[in-house]
């Protein structure tokens, strides 16, 4: 299920991928209707919901739809939040930290190297601890921010998903993606669905779902 708010604008990239790159029965959700019944996994894509009106993310972490996405991740359905909706999944408390203003309060829109931080997860299973990956990233908002404890506990517990090899934004630890405790929620600011076909320059974001396929 993609789910689909006012602003989101990856939506299409999103199911793209998941329809015509793996043949999957992707659906789209729309925001104030609930999610339907016996989804695999969700995907809340990237894109600008509201407008990022007040902040990026709040109004769409108070959406009906939410409450069903946060009973889905009680029992462990995989959900994967890209950019925007990495900043809903911390607006509405299913991961920790805040996403502020860039250091250089710039929009960003280049490529950057990940490095894989944890491999304990279903999306990440697939790759090698310390592997580079080549996404692209497209954000405002996307400076990770948290107390010092936070952040030493996210690290401590394997929660880290990835870090940047060169920090674009400031993020504290180097942090571009975290899960949730129980690893079947990960919130990333790169996007995986943009470095999914070799014609768009990497298809290091395959792996990411490939993983997730395989354990459905």
């Amino acid at each position: 299920g993609v789910v689909v708010f006012p602003g989101s604008n990856c939506d299409r990239d999103m199911f793209h991928v998941l329809s015509d790159v793996f043949n999957l029965n992707a659906q789209y959700c729309w925001h104030d209707k609930p999610l339907p019944e016996n989804l695999d996994a969700v995907v809340l894509p990237g894109g600008f919901s509201y407008g990022d009106r007040l902040r990026a993310g709040i109004i769409a972490a108070h959406s009906p739809i939410i409450q069903d996405v946060k009973k889905i991740a009680e029992k462990g359905i995989p959900i994967l939040g890209v950019c925007n909706g990495f900043q809903i999944l911390i607006e509405s408390g299913l991961l920790p930290g805040a996403l502020i203003n860039n250091k250089n309060v710039k929009f960003l829109s280049q490529n950057i190297t990940l490095k894989v931080a944890s491999t304990n997860s279903i999306f990440t299973q697939d790759f090698k601890k310390g592997q580079n990956l080549d996404m692209p990233i497209a954000h405002r908002q996307g400076n990770f921010f948290a107390s010092e404890d936070v952040v030493k506990k996210l690290q401590d517990d394997d929660q880290v998903a990835f870090t940047y090899d060169e920090n674009p934004n400031g993020s504290m630890g180097d942090i571009a993606g975290i899960f949730n405790e129980n690893r079947n929620v990960l919130g990333m600011m790169p996007h995986p669905e943009r470095a999914a076909e070799s014609i768009l320059g990497s298809s290091d974001g395959l792996a990411i779902f490939e993983s997730v396929i395989e354990n459905m």
